[in-house]
């Protein structure tokens, strides 16, 4: 008789998740020859001037000092500063040694990404083929394939959406319908309690509050290399308060290599997915 396959998912933020920093960082912002710093600043300053979503706010300013700069903005350049996005130690190899471990239990492991970062960057960058979706902020383009207005914005209160979009199988962010339609938990193709959500810090909260109470399972990671600033709190010390707080399950080093902390949580936590399927049949 063969094995059955269930399906279960990993959802990630991007920018200190899988990546160090914010991904504009990495290229963009250096050839327009911005510091970083001065760079938010102003964003923030844009949103709070104009009561304007953050995530907008710094979309708005990209185009604006792009323009300004005479810099192509057209999907194409920007996937290319997604290619020199460099990635927490382990991540390049992850996806696949998981997906293998996942399988040897029963299980078909989807990845998504869940970012208020640009799709268009992530999309370009060395691990893009992984994620069955990419749910990330992005641009609307012109009849000349010209970046000119934010299409999506993903702020840190509306990422609970998306998982539910992937809890029902919906790989879009404009259909509002489906979403909203009752469906029944045993019906969808991928219950919550088979998600895991993989975030770093306070701007995961909503989406890591969700997927618990959900039954799912929320992890908060770190860069370890990080220290605590004036008035500013270590990354670390950020997840020790969160699951503190009881807002996530576990906490671990931003270190995706074979046999690191994270790894032997997403393992174990895979392994509960697992054995919670088989007891299923002995509550029927």
């Amino acid at each position: 008789m063969a094995k059955k396959i269930i399906k279960a998912a990993i959802a990630y933020d991007f920018d200190g998740t899988l990546a160090p920093g914010n991904m504009q960082e990495h290229a963009f912002l250096p050839s327009l020859g911005i510091d970083a710093n001065t760079f938010w600043t102003e964003a923030n300053k844009k949103a709070e001037e104009n009561d304007m979503d953050e995530i907008l706010a710094y979309m708005q300013l990209m185009l604006e000092k792009a323009v300004n700069k005479q810099l192509s903005i057209k999907e194409n350049d920007f996937k290319k500063y997604g290619k020199g996005i460099e990635f927490f130690e382990g991540v390049e190899t992850f996806f696949d040694r998981i997906n293998i471990y996942a399988k040897s239990k029963g299980i078909s492991l989807e990845h998504y990404i869940i970012s208020s970062g640009l799709r268009e960057f992530i999309k370009g960058t060395k691990i893009a083929k992984h994620f069955k979706n990419i749910f990330a902020s992005g641009f609307e383009y012109d009849v000349n394939g010209v970046a000119v207005w934010p299409a999506l914005a993903i702020n840190y209160t509306n990422k609970t959406q998306y998982l539910f979009r992937i809890n029902k199988g919906i790989n879009n962010s404009y259909d509002n319908s489906e979403i909203n339609k009752y469906v029944p938990e045993n019906e969808r193709p991928i219950p919550f309690m088979r998600m895991i959500y993989i975030g770093d810090g306070e701007t995961d909260i909503p989406a890591m509050k969700m997927i618990k109470y959900q039954r799912g399972t929320a992890v908060a990671v770190y860069n370890p290399n990080e220290r605590a600033k004036k008035n500013k709190r270590s990354p670390k010390q950020i997840c020790e308060d969160l699951i503190q707080q009881n807002r996530t399950d576990y906490i671990a080093p931003t270190n995706y290599s074979e046999g690191s902390e994270l790894d032997n949580i997403i393992k174990l936590i895979i392994d509960k997915i697992s054995v919670e399927d088989r007891l299923k049949k002995y509550t029927k």
